[in-house]
């Protein structure tokens, strides 16, 4: 009887505020992965009598895509991206950006853009950018914290519990059925967890976010660690913390209801599917909103998704592009585009 216990307690489901800590404390362990991430628009309208140059911005922005792949290693730090871009309406193009990163520089694919036309000799090249060198030539002392990868994590992860603590489970907080989401082809998830806010909860969520977590947020950045890697003073940390602490309880609680004038929640949802290895391996996040504006009657619908999974985890990764070769100086870049006029 002792042993069936164990056994059903190790694979029960935890509490969904538990469970997202527990599965933000395992992301810690990765050591390396592959990354697949993109960023839809899904609607995005303006209505009113706005400008016609704000509507070609509409235009152009609407069914957006920003897609982005990643592959990292802890040791030795190595990591490289692809960033594409898609815009759509008149301006319709797709832009590509590569970046590689090692311990100290940063590799990025010069682009050939239509609208920004770049020196011929540097376009397809990848501009070498040396940080230590960047530093010196600011004035300034390089930081090897600033592409600590692990460090980073472990920010993430404090912050990200710290703030998680102060939501409510059920009101904020809880579990979906698999079944409710599209997960990716081949993924079994243990648990999906649901923090989600709705039009009726905004206006407690920003006062939660304001008045309790920030306070827990700024002791987690004002530790020696984390302000040196933000590049934060200690006298910027209490400015931030006096700041809140001088908050006009009655001034916050009319700026929220004169936002629940103006904003209007139709969705907003942050799905994590926590894997049998107790990692976060997918995440979706789904926001409708409408913004209008109580003076001018203008209107704006937005829409937008977004898709998060990590695969690959601590296995022996595959670049593709290595650490390039075929590589550009800032001063040979500089150079070719003072000879376009630039």
């Amino acid at each position: 009887m002792s042993v069936t216990l164990v056994l059903t307690g190790c694979g029960a489901k935890k509490e969904p505020k538990e469970a997202l800590k527990s599965a933000a404390v395992t992301a810690l362990n990765m050591d390396s992965y592959a990354s697949e991430s993109q960023i839809k628009i899904t609607d995005l309208k303006l209505e009113g009598e706005s400008s016609p140059e704000m509507g070609v911005v509409f235009s152009m922005l609407k069914d957006a895509e920003i897609n982005l792949t990643q592959v990292y290693q802890k040791e030795p730090m190595q990591s490289e991206a692809s960033l594409e871009v898609k815009l759509t309406g008149d301006f319709s193009t797709t832009i590509t950006l590569q970046f590689v990163t090692t311990k100290d520089k940063i590799y990025v694919k010069i682009p050939s853009i239509p609208f920004l036309p770049l020196p011929e000799k540097a376009v397809g090249k990848f501009l070498e950018l040396d940080l230590k060198e960047l530093a010196e030539y600011s004035g300034e002392e390089f930081d090897p914290d600033l592409l600590d990868t692990e460090k980073t994590q472990k920010f993430v992860a404090e912050i990200a519990n710290v703030i998680l603590s102060e939501y409510e489970n059920e009101k904020f907080i809880k579990d979906i059925d698999p079944k409710d989401i599209e997960l990716p082809e081949g993924f079994k998830a243990k648990q999906v967890v649901q923090f989600y806010v709705t039009n009726d909860t905004a206006k407690e969520a920003i006062s939660i976010l304001l008045q309790e977590a920030l306070p827990k947020v700024l002791d987690i950045i004002a530790k020696d660690e984390y302000r040196a890697m933000m590049q934060l003073t200690p006298e910027d940390i209490e400015e931030a913390k006096k700041g809140l602490e001088e908050m006009d309880q009655n001034e916050l609680q009319t700026t929220l209801d004169e936002m629940q004038r103006y904003l209007t929640i139709n969705q907003f949802n942050m799905n994590t599917a926590i894997d049998k290895d107790n990692y976060p391996s997918y995440q979706e996040m789904n926001m409708d909103m409408a913004f209008s504006d109580p003076d001018t009657k203008d209107k704006i619908q937005l829409a937008l998704q977004m898709k998060s999974q990590f695969t690959s985890i601590n296995q022996k990764p595959t670049f593709s592009i290595g650490i390039p070769t075929d590589v550009m100086t800032m001063d040979e870049f500089l150079q070719e585009m003072n000879a376009l006029g630039y």
